[in-house]
């Protein structure tokens, strides 16, 4: 059996500007975020699968009263983004003016920093 991969990893990946997902190798399930069991048949035997980043919105949000410390950054928006290898994630849209914003918006993945922290980005494809 292999370890799961951390979250930790995931964002040290992300922050090197790489996306990687596990990849179930009892039936092929792929699971984002990182999990110790295979939510489809409970197996723990994960395998790094790199993800390309390229993806739709599926969903987005403009935040306009943010928490307090990222006061000075609002308005800003948040997307949950379907990738083409099927699995989804939340994150920060950059570099597309907010009224441009739109569910099937074709977008990729950018690594943000915020407050010193890795963040999942996502601007123009």
């Amino acid at each position: 059996m292999s370890e799961p991969a951390t979250l930790g990893e995931f964002f040290a990946g992300a922050g090197r500007g790489t996306l990687a997902a596990l990849r179930c190798g009892g039936c092929g399930e792929l699971s984002l975020p990182p999990r110790e069991f295979c939510p489809a048949c409970g197996a723990r035997a994960w395998q790094p699968t790199p993800l390309g980043g390229e993806g739709e919105i599926v969903s987005f949000t403009i935040i306009r009263v943010p928490p307090a410390p990222l006061a000075g950054t609002a308005p800003y928006a948040v997307a949950v983004v379907r990738l083409r290898e099927g699995v989804s994630l939340l994150g920060r849209v950059v570099d597309i003016p907010l009224d441009r914003l739109a569910v099937g918006l074709p977008v990729r993945f950018r690594p943000l920093t915020l407050q010193g922290q890795t963040a999942i980005g996502f601007g123009p494809a």
